[in-house]
């Protein structure tokens, strides 16, 4: 659920994986990865990609809708 929240804000906000993973401090394939559900984020970065993107780590979790 988390990779496809990732996919859905960045795409929503127009930005690409590169300018995300700048962003918040980690490597493209890290998002890659994120959004393809091959690897999941670390708490401290679910934080920073809330942050980001003006949401709550439950809602990125798939806990909450927007």
């Amino acid at each position: 659920m988390i990779g496809k929240r990732i996919f859905e804000l960045r795409t929503e906000c127009k930005i690409s994986q590169l300018a995300l993973s700048k962003a918040i401090g980690v490597s493209q394939k890290a998002i890659d990865y994120w959004e393809r559900g091959i690897n999941e984020p670390k708490a401290s970065y679910i934080i920073l990609l809330a942050d980001f993107f003006n949401v709550t780590a439950d809602y990125l979790l798939g806990r909450t809708e927007l």
